[in-house]
């Protein structure tokens, strides 16, 4: 009589046992993807140069000084994002020195643990582990959240904060404790990176009200967290408001945050659709299971995860998009929701084999011809041995499953995600992960230029188009980008210039002294 229930807890202890090692396994490939070569690349302009500048500053602070709670950029109050990412940072410096492993390692770290957190929180939507699975392997490997996660940048940690909200909502239905870590979340976002915790508030409020969960709003749990757990964010707040006044209020809340909603802001504009064109550029393959999974989401609109991917979508997405400034990364809080809905259309190929075997065969086949058309390129064009192997990897990959494709063979899925799992590697291996360095000058070479013979914080002009805070953290200096009348004068005045060949010909050096060249650009003292 008692050989059921022994059946069903042993049945019970073999699923558990087998999400811990999916849950390990997710864990330990997340890292090596995150980790590998990190520190391979030099920090990118514009917000790794100044993350990386205001941890430093942080660092350099004497023991026991408020810097940590007021920190400076240049010597200049920073109002731009609260500190938390940049205290993290300045740790790393602490333990491992000044360079781009400890500057990009806390946000590569916390950003793979996302990948861990969103199998749980599919574990807990789906109530089965095969669609959390896949959709936390569709996850690790999208570009956009691999490459922006390696980066010293804030949206990863975001990420993986708003993901461990989600986990405690979801646990809060069967024990209403796990509500008190929501406060917390809410507190870490706002500390990471502002004003974004009230769209992703708002999703995880819409959540609970259309899933019907007005219990959980109620709960005394829920209060006492929101109340501790926001109570630093708000205790920050507060501070730079009091050190700064309305200084802090006009720069922070104003142009930094509510001015993108109504305003173009440093000239990045765009249309609406403007990140339905970046999803397009950077999903595939995955993009060709988004259709899919969004019309399985809305007729599965009754059930929790259905609830969840709508509603986070289309009011995450909605917001972005009718924003008037645009910028790449806004758009990636909305990727969670993506795989999970890739995720449930996955797993509904793998147990019922539900083809679209014309479009996506074409479409694979699309993909490994690039794939070779990539290998011909970086043989005669780049030269870098990695990249050849990579395109190779993706045509082999991606003719592989375009073939199980057309055979109905459901194991085109591990295929795509070993495939591209190996791709991502092999990127993130080379020195081209961050192609957005090769739209300027090197900066080190020059940076070396002026650390060899300037002081630290030494104020230097140049006639280059635009200031790059990647120049002043490495070089220790404040690079401010100028016209050559105001190069003119400033020479006059005494003060260091780094200048072009074209400026080089056009400024009176009579007086003056050149001290080195470095990469076209000349250093001169007065």
């Amino acid at each position: 009589m008692y050989r059921p229930n022994i059946i069903k807890l042993f049945t019970k202890r073999t699923v558990i046992f087998r999400e811990k090692e999916w849950l390990f396994s997710l864990l330990v490939i997340s890292l090596v993807l995150w980790l590998i070569f990190l520190g391979n690349s030099p920090l990118r302009d514009w917000d790794e140069g100044t993350v990386a500048q205001v941890a430093r500053e942080i660092w350099r602070a004497p023991l026991g000084s408020m810097h940590w709670l007021y920190p400076t950029l240049g010597g200049e109050p920073y109002h731009n994002k609260p500190p938390l990412m940049h205290l993290l940072i300045a740790w790393t410096y602490s333990i491992g020195g000044v360079n781009e492993w400890t500057t990009r390692l806390p946000g590569a770290v916390l950003t793979a643990l996302g990948v861990p957190l969103l199998y749980l929180v599919g574990c807990l939507l789906f109530n089965q582990s095969l669609p959390a699975l896949f959709a936390a392997l569709v996850y690790l490997t999208m570009l956009p959240v691999v490459r922006h996660g390696r980066l010293a940048m804030l949206d990863g940690t975001t990420i993986t904060f708003f993901l461990l909200l989600l986990f405690c909502l979801l646990k809060a239905r069967q024990n209403r404790r796990y509500a008190l870590g929501v406060g917390f979340c809410l507190g870490l976002i706002t500390l990471t990176k502002g004003m974004i915790v009230l769209p992703l508030g708002a999703i995880a409020c819409l959540f609970l009200i259309a899933d019907q969960q007005f219990a959980l709003l109620t709960s005394p749990y829920l209060l006492v967290g929101m109340f501790f757990g926001n109570a630093p964010a708000i205790a920050w707040f507060a501070a730079q408001w009091q050190h700064y006044s309305s200084n802090f209020l006009q720069v922070n809340f104003q142009a930094q945050t509510f001015n993108r909603l109504a305003q173009v802001v440093e000239g990045h504009s765009g249309p609406p659709w403007y990140y339905l064109i970046e999803l397009i550029k950077y999903s595939f393959p995955w993009l060709l299971f988004l259709p899919g999974g969004f019309y399985l989401a809305w007729k599965k609109r009754h059930t929790t995860w259905g609830r969840l991917i709508l509603i986070g979508t289309i009011i995450y997405l909605g917001t972005i998009s009718l924003m008037r400034t645009k910028l790449p990364w806004y758009v990636m809080p909305v990727y969670p929701f993506l795989a999970l809905a890739i995720g449930a259309k996955l797993s509904e190929i793998w147990q019922y084999g539900h083809f679209r075997v014309r479009s996506w065969t074409i479409f694979l086949a699309i993909i490994a011809i690039a794939g070779l058309g990539g290998c011909v390129y970086f043989i005669f064009a780049n030269k870098e041995p990695i990249l050849i192997v990579m395109s190779i990897v993706l045509a082999i990959s991606m003719a592989t499953a375009a073939w199980l494709i057309k055979q109905r063979d459901r194991n085109f899925i591990p295929v795509l995600f070993s495939g591209m799992y190996l791709v991502l590697a092999l990127l993130m291996s080379s020195q081209s992960w961050i192609w957005e360095l090769k739209e300027a000058f090197p900066v080190k070479p020059v940076a070396d230029l002026i650390r060899a013979n300037v002081s630290p914080g030494t104020q230097i002009y140049t006639s280059f188009a635009y200031g790059r805070p990647s120049l002043d953290f490495y070089s220790d200096c404040k690079v401010t980008a100028a016209t050559v009348p105001v190069l003119q004068q400033m020479l006059s005045n005494k003060s260091y210039l780094l200048l072009d060949n074209v400026a080089l010909q056009q400024i009176n050096l009579t007086g003056s002294k050149i001290i080195g060249t470095a990469k076209g650009f000349t250093l001169i003292s007065p």
